[in-house]
């Protein structure tokens, strides 16, 4: 068997490390999707970031070849996602979503949510034209959902809520990193419980929903995200249950509720039998995230 050094002096352009990569993720099994759906596009990430090279360079860098010192920082980084597991964003530190760049670590949930497709759409048609004034990011983690609505909603006030300190640590980064300080603020809070009595035009929520059985099947890659941000009881509808409990009460008079439960989506459904959820359709991918209106939670305020 070759060894590590062996194999560096072997392998001369970015072009052999993305083929020698695709050749260990496949043998070790690597799980993709924190980013990228395929082992040549995963590899690709990795090797730009560690020469410090932008995701869109030009094809050509493919044949460049490679330093002593740079070969040791690419087989670095694919050494830490094969032989670890570890998820590319926290080997990066970095994670797209809705188009945006965020800072990510070990202390957050990587983001990965289809409700980036709504934000991007300016959550048409179900805003019907109006402007959301206040916004609230519930579950935050790194603040990706809620920053990237103070985005496009350039006049918005947003409010980042989560359970965890460390999370909000890394939100904090993000709300610096996209300088919207003056609009965007962060709270550490049990869903609802600190919030206060602030009311919003659209509650956004990707809170953990993972179901038990789910739980004990995931991937080595999703073992490294905080399973706060994951694990929600045996059925997945721990947090879903109190948030429809308690968002009407936060919401103004024409306010929506958008929440992603994932795969617990039938578990929600069978929970809730007579509420009319409209579950939201995505042109790129993923399910299990549905709409009520304020109305809507009122009305069915005693199912819940």
């Amino acid at each position: 068997m070759e060894t590590r050094e062996q194999i560096i002096q072997q392998l001369h352009t970015v072009r052999d490390y993305v083929r020698w990569a695709m050749t260990q993720f496949q043998r070790a099994g690597v799980f993709y999707g924190h980013g990228t759906d395929n082992a040549y596009d995963e590899a690709l990430v990795l090797i730009l970031h560690s020469l410090y090279l932008p995701h869109d360079c030009v094809p050509q860098v493919l044949d460049a070849r490679l330093t002593q010192a740079e070969r040791e920082q690419v087989m670095n980084a694919l050494e830490t996602r094969y032989q670890k597991r570890m998820p590319a964003p926290y080997i990066t530190g970095e994670a797209w979503f809705a188009g945006v760049p965020f800072n990510v670590d070990k202390r957050v949930l990587i983001p990965r949510s289809p409700i980036a497709e709504l934000i991007e759409a300016g959550f048409e048609p179900w805003l019907a034209d109006r402007y959301p004034a206040r916004i609230l990011d519930l579950c935050t983690g790194g603040g990706c959902i809620g920053i990237a609505c103070a985005l496009f909603f350039s006049d918005a006030e947003v409010v980042l809520g989560d359970i965890s300190a460390d999370a909000l640590v890394v939100a904090e980064l993000n709300i610096e990193r996209h300088h919207v300080e003056s609009r965007v603020k962060a709270v550490q809070s049990d869903l609802f419980a600190d919030v206060g009595t602030e009311c919003f035009d659209l509650i956004v929520s990707n809170p953990p929903y993972v179901d038990a059985h789910d739980i004990s099947e995931l991937p080595a890659e999703f073992r490294h995200e905080p399973m706060l941000a994951l694990a929600a009881g045996e059925d997945g509808l721990d947090l879903a249950r109190r948030i429809l409990r308690e968002a009407a009460g936060h919401l103004t008079r024409d306010g929506l509720l958008i929440v992603e439960v994932g795969n617990s989506w039938e578990a929600l459904e069978a929970a809730y039998p007579h509420v009319p959820f409209t579950w939201l359709e995505f042109e790129r991918g993923g399910h299990g995230v549905f709409l009520l209106t304020r109305d809507q939670l009122l009305e069915h305020a005693v199912d819940f």
